[in-house]
């Protein structure tokens, strides 16, 4: 295991870019890893299982990993568990996760592919990437030939020490025997990618450490071939929130899950502290062009904000989004004014015309709570067509409705919907 604080400098353009860009938590076998990805190309994988129609912002520190990797001269392996979906990762949960039908699991997958071609170039030459699905071996194993094949590699007393088990346990919350064979599909994943494309490299987030590792002993164990693992950093913001995770629930990744105008004001109201470490990571800006940002102060830092919303919309929904997101933006925020392209939320009218306005704040996806709407409007954080609101209880009526026929509702400096009654 390495850390980038102490290691040697790197030789590998991959592994050099990986640390300057802080992407580096934990490696096996730091200085052969180099000297593979300074000898020639590696085949690097991570795994994403398919429990939802679209991955969350959360995932894209691994998808920029593939990328990073890609952009050194080395092949990028994406795995879809579709086989590992069935028993779902129990690392981090403290509940097991609902089981998903063969149908969903299938066209969850079909979904989140469309978010890799964003980041990834795929084809049949030596470093484009290639896509996978891990049903493709792992639905082919009878059950005893899987635990005498691979059952005698694990003990049951590492697998209890690992945090995904050990952690469960301690809370005393049930962990099923399903969720406890993950880990050993996970390390089978890797030997076959091993046998099957020669991938030597799988990359995770910290969390999946000692899954990573396993997968590593299984290959060197079983086959005597080189392979190692890299994990990232536990991902949180300055203020010490999980990753992608808002009062309003999950920053997906897919269109129709967020607007791209959604997905720029969420990297526009980042915190102050985490826009250099954000550039770094989510973007393609060079390293000095990051650094003068970073050092902007005071009100430049908006400016700092706007280029990473810039540069991380563009990549993930094109530039024609990013400048159509951050002109309604503006145009809102900066200079008071309606765009079509603001979030629009369709409310049946009798819900709106006639009803309180913390109902509608809420019903907008505004605030959790009418409570909540109703503090935030005493508090002068809610706003009825730009004037404050200082009572949730006010009645909305025919005669709030703009020119255009909506209402445009803001909660504190930084949300803002259009409401249309139908």
């Amino acid at each position: 295991m390495t850390s980038p604080k102490t290691d040697p400098d790197f030789k590998s353009d991959f592994l050099k870019t990986l640390q300057a860009r802080g992407y580096i938590h934990q490696i096996t076998h730091p200085a052969e890893l180099d000297e593979a990805a300074s000898a020639g190309i590696v085949s690097a994988y991570i795994g994403f299982d398919a429990t939802a129609p679209s991955l969350h912002v959360g995932s894209l520190i691994q998808i920029m990993m593939l990328r990073r990797l890609q952009q050194a001269g080395h092949r990028p392996v994406v795995i879809m568990g579709g086989g590992t979906t069935k028993v779902g990762d129990p690392t981090g949960k403290d509940a097991s996760r609902p089981h998903l039908s063969d149908e969903t699991i299938q066209a969850n997958i079909a979904s989140i592919k469309t978010v890799f071609e964003k980041f990834l170039t795929f084809g049949d030459g030596p470093t484009d990437a290639l896509l996978i699905d891990n049903d493709e071996w792992l639905s082919t194993y009878g059950y005893v030939q899987f635990l005498r094949d691979y059952g005698t590699h694990f003990t049951v007393n590492r697998m209890l020490a690992f945090d995904s088990v050990r952690i469960r346990l301690e809370r005393e919350e049930p962990m099923s025997f399903l969720e406890f064979n993950y880990m050993l599909m996970q390390s089978v994943d890797f030997l076959e990618l091993n046998r099957r494309h020669n991938v030597t490299l799988q990359m995770g987030g910290s969390d999946q450490w000692g899954n990573i590792t396993s997968g590593v002993d299984l290959v060197r164990r079983v086959d005597q071939k080189s392979a190692f693992g890299l994990t990232t950093p536990l991902l949180t913001t300055a203020s010490g929130g999980k990753m992608g995770k808002t009062a309003q629930g999950a920053i997906w990744l897919n269109a129709e899950q967020l607007s791209p105008y959604d997905y720029w004001q969420f990297w526009r109201n980042a915190d102050d502290a985490d826009v250099g470490r954000f550039l770094r990571l989510f973007t393609d800006l060079p390293l000095d062009e990051i650094a003068a940002l970073e050092a902007l102060e005071g009100a430049g830092i908006n400016d700092a904000k706007k280029a990473l919303a810039d540069a991380a919309t563009t990549m993930l929904h094109g530039a024609e989004a990013a400048t159509t997101a951050r002109a309604a933006a503006e145009s809102a925020f900066e200079k008071g004014q309606l765009s079509a392209d603001l979030p629009t939320v369709e409310l049946p009218r009798d819900e709106v015309i006639g009803a309180m306005i913390a109902a509608v704040t809420t019903k907008a996806g505004l605030t959790q709570s009418n409570g909540e709407a109703r503090r935030l409007a005493q508090g002068g954080g809610l706003r009825l067509n730009d004037a404050p609101i200082t009572d949730g209880a006010q009645l909305l009526t025919e005669a709030d409705l703009t020119g255009d026929g909506v209402l445009k509702l803001g909660a504190g400096k930084k949300k803002i919907v259009l409401v249309r009654p139908v």
